[in-house]
C-alpha cells in the first residue's frame, strides 16, 4: 500500500506557481526546491511537485501536454466546509485563476473548481457526513 502520494504537474513558471499557491494557502518544502522544481504540501502525505516544462519533459519520452489546451487530470481536493470552497475558489480566481465551470450541490457533495495559471484543474469537494 503507498504511504504517500506526489502529483508531478508542469509550469510555465515557478516563481508564479509557488506565489499562487502560496496565495490559496499552501506550503512549500524548501528540501525539494530548487530553480526547476518545487514540492507543495497539500496534507500529511500529499504533494505536488511543480517542475519547469523542461524538467518535467525529463521525466517522460511522451510531449508534455498543454493544460490550458487539453485535460490530462483533474485534481481534487475534499475541504472542511463549503464556505472553505467558496474561499479558496475566490482567492484562486483572485490570483489568476480561472473559473473551469459552475459551482454543484448535490446535497451530500457541494463542489467547486478553477484552473491554475497553467491550466490544470483543481476540483473542492466538500462532503457532508449521511444522517
Amino acid at each position: 500500500m503507498a504511504t504517500q502520494i506526489f502529483v508531478n504537474l508542469p509550469v510555465a513558471d515557478r516563481k508564479r506557481s509557488i506565489d499562487f499557491f502560496t496565495a490559496l494557502g499552501f506550503s512549500f518544502n524548501p528540501q525539494w526546491t530548487d530553480d526547476a522544481a518545487t514540492c507543495m504540501i497539500i496534507g500529511d502525505h500529499i504533494f505536488a511537485m511543480l517542475l519547469t516544462r523542461e524538467r518535467f519533459q525529463t521525466f517522460t519520452p511522451r510531449p508534455v501536454a498543454d493544460a490550458t489546451q487539453t485535460t490530462e487530470v483533474l485534481l481534487c481536493l475534499a475541504l472542511d466546509s463549503r464556505a472553505a470552497v467558496d474561499e479558496m475558489v475566490a482567492r484562486a480566481l483572485a490570483r489568476g485563476g480561472s473559473t473551469y465551470k459552475a459551482p454543484e450541490d448535490h446535497g451530500f457533495m457541494y463542489g467547486d473548481a478553477f484552473a491554475d495559471p497553467d491550466g490544470h484543474i483543481w476540483e473542492l469537494i466538500h462532503l457532508t457526513e449521511p444522517a
